[in-house]
């Protein structure tokens, strides 16, 4: 008898139309749904699938390929396919922006790591001015030239989002925001101590494939899609002071609101 026989995974369906190697994936994802493979716990061999299901070692490759198509699982070479983990870090959009943790010195990002429990690093920093794109521009408020601060964030050492902020030259040149440190609380306590107290912000969100860039940036394994956050920030003035075009790996994150009921 295989030893995956015990009501781990069922038998196939030889009356069924349905290929047999979407029938072993639908067993697959139906077993990590109800928890019988945890986050992170490998799934059955190749050759204990083929031994199950008496089918060859490509249907069941097949089957393991719609899996990471979907961004259920993925291979580690020499070690076997594992169900990945949930997204670690639940940025929750009506604190993120608190003034209270720039207050104490901290960015969004560190504070978001730090509930999750995660050590935060920057890395591929750069921080130049150049030409607004017309979006960026229209956004900004027909502004030509801006201050670009490109990075990439991670935890414990995984490529999780990067991001560019945009803000106009007569706001950021020659200030701390154009250093590559902007000092604690990020740019954003630099903002409010140059008197463009923050307001509110505005965000655009979209879920989608990345590019091959994106994919080498962030290092995405197969099938796992992107968000694509797009913020204005404006001051109490209701000038927009800082735009930030940020694209995040959609395994790394829940996204939570909290929204009023009038």
């Amino acid at each position: 008898m295989s030893p995956l026989s015990s009501g781990l995974l069922g038998d196939l369906d030889p009356t069924s139309d349905r290929a047999v190697f979407r029938q072993i994936a639908d067993q697959l994802r139906d077993a990590i749904d109800r928890g019988r493979f945890r986050e992170g716990e490998k799934l059955p061999s190749e050759a204990e699938l083929v031994d199950h299901y008496g089918v060859s070692r490509m249907t069941v490759r097949n089957s393991f390929s719609i899996l990471q198509g979907e961004g259920l699982v993925h291979a580690e070479h020499g070690r076997g396919v594992f169900v990945r983990p949930r997204p670690p870090v639940r940025r929750l959009a009506s604190d993120r922006f608190a003034r209270r943790h720039r207050e104490q010195g901290k960015s969004a990002f560190i504070v978001e790591a730090d509930a999750a429990g995660s050590h935060p690093q920057v890395d591929s920093l750069e921080v130049k001015e150049e030409k607004a794109s017309h979006d960026i521009s229209t956004r900004l408020g027909s502004v030509r030239r801006v201050l670009a601060r490109r990075r990439r964030y991670l935890l414990d050492g995984r490529p999780v989002e990067f991001a560019t902020s945009y803000l106009p030259l007569d706001i950021a040149r020659g200030t701390q925001i154009a250093e590559p440190n902007p000092g604690p609380g990020g740019i954003y306590a630099r903002l409010e101590e140059l008197g463009h107290r923050l307001d509110h912000f505005e965000e655009e969100i979209r879920a989608r494939m990345p590019s091959p860039d994106e994919v080498r940036t962030l290092r995405l394994a197969a099938g796992v899609p992107v968000i694509h956050l797009i913020r204005t920030a404006f001051d109490t003035e209701k000038r927009p002071v800082e735009v930030c075009d940020t694209v995040m790996a959609a395994d790394a994150y829940v996204l939570a609101y909290q929204l009023p009921a009038t």
